[in-house]
């Protein structure tokens, strides 16, 4: 679950947030992500198809990061990101709650491979990893 892939998500969204920044503000920088998986798969896969991939990604996240399974779901057809926003904003440091974060959205991305293939998840979700992942930082909402 500590994958490369999973640390190299971490380290993208500690860079986003800033490195002084608290765990409040990586969750809301997670479900900003995740608002985006949503809008861009949800065409494809459905709500509910994007919410099952999420449900399952949070089980198997939930065996490395056990206070994740804290976050049930909303409903078996939707994503609860204001729990999910609440337990990361909940963590000790921004890191914890990055590589936590960092895990989830790579499990999802490793269970979207399983269900189409490595080269159409890849373009599924490549809007979302270059404006969450690579983009400019988010504005810092506390800040004007």
């Amino acid at each position: 679950m500590k994958s490369p892939e999973a640390q190299r998500i971490a380290a993208a969204l500690v860079h986003r947030v800033g490195e002084d920044a608290d765990a409040a503000r990586m969750a809301e920088e997670i479900v900003a992500t995740w608002d985006a998986i949503g809008a861009a798969l949800s065409p494809i896969l459905g709500h509910r198809g994007v919410a099952a991939l999420y449900v399952r990604s949070l089980q198997v996240t939930s065996t490395v990061y056990p206070w994740l399974s804290n976050n049930p779901p909303a409903s078996l057809g939707s994503m609860d990101l204001e729990s999910l926003k609440a337990i990361l904003a909940q963590q000790d440091s921004v890191t914890s709650a990055a590589a936590a974060g960092g895990a989830l959205l790579q499990t999802f991305r490793n269970l979207l491979v399983t269900l189409v293939g490595p080269t159409l998840a890849e373009r599924l979700l490549r809007a979302v990893w270059d404006t969450s992942l690579s983009g400019p930082p988010a504005q810092d909402p506390h800040h004007d």
